[in-house]
């Protein structure tokens, strides 16, 4: 990884943890969800006229990375209504480069060295320490930490998939141009039928953040598509998920959750991990 892509994941890791703390921020999740799925769209469609129309190639991709994607803000919205910020951002997102990995290297044919797999599974287990050291004294819970596992299969999944389409697209801003326009029809759909002669006065609060939470979430995963078509996935991937810290201190700091010191040794464990990665590539 070279110090322009990795300092692109980095911008990514930021922008990522912004978005999910504005989706977390606005009470009725689905509104929120609706507004940056709804506004990634209105950005796909804005951009695809001057950004080259993606392979044929990539569109199996495209679609299956679009479904992904749909039942990836799904989980992501229930594990927000179930459980802390602070806990449920870095589980779901510190359980998918490990499954990346494994997935990279059956798919893709990419098998990380010796230090890349150190690194990797050292970073899981940083973001892990930082899920799941208890928020507030009390025992676990697991119907909020099983709905936080199953998002970050999704992200391992729609990872690995967007990973082969946009190397087969030719070009990085067309497929994401077009990803967010074919995703982002769903959920806003589902909200304005859920909602029925409501949506407007429930969504209008909320328009501004939402928009916000839209834009970088389009620019986050830009960025993370891009590096994936100038380094391999896994590492790509384990580096990204250094935004947990970012979502930690947001969860400290705006949220009033709870950062002690197991979350910082758990945070100093994840920046080793990202070494080792860095040193393999």
């Amino acid at each position: 990884m070279t110090p322009l892509v990795t300092a692109a994941v980095l911008l990514a890791a930021v922008t990522h943890a912004g978005w999910n703390a504005i989706a977390h921020r606005i009470t009725d999740k689905l509104a929120g969800f609706a507004l940056i799925s709804g506004g990634g769209l209105l950005i796909g469609l804005a951009t695809a006229p001057f950004v080259p129309f993606p392979a044929a190639g990539a569109w199996p991709y495209l679609f299956g990375s679009a479904a992904l994607h749909i039942a990836y803000y799904a989980l992501l919205m229930k594990s927000f209504e179930l459980g802390d910020f602070g806990q449920a951002y870095p589980l779901a997102r510190g359980s998918a480069p490990l499954i990346v990995a494994v997935l990279a290297a059956v798919f893709a044919h990419e098998v990380p060295d010796g230090w890349a797999a150190a690194g990797i599974a050292l970073s899981c287990a940083g973001l892990t320490g930082v899920a799941l050291w208890g928020l507030r004294g009390h025992r676990p819970d697991w119907a909020a930490i099983g709905a936080a596992l199953a998002t970050g299969l999704t992200i391992a999944a729609y990872t690995v998939v967007d990973g082969l389409g946009v190397r087969a697209s030719g070009s990085s801003l067309g497929y994401i141009a077009w990803l967010m326009a074919v995703q982002g029809t769903v959920i806003p759909a589902y909200a304005l039928w859920r909602r029925r002669g409501r949506a407007g006065a429930l969504l209008r609060p909320h328009a501004g953040l939402g928009l916000l939470g839209a834009a970088l979430s389009v620019a986050a995963y830009a960025l993370v598509l891009w590096a994936q078509t100038r380094a391999e996935l896994a590492p790509v991937a384990a580096l990204r998920e250094s935004s947990v810290i970012v979502g930690a201190a947001i969860g400290a700091l705006f949220f009033k959750e709870r950062f002690g010191a197991p979350r910082i040794a758990a945070a100093g464990l994840l920046v080793v991990g990202i070494g080792l990665m860095l040193r393999a590539g």
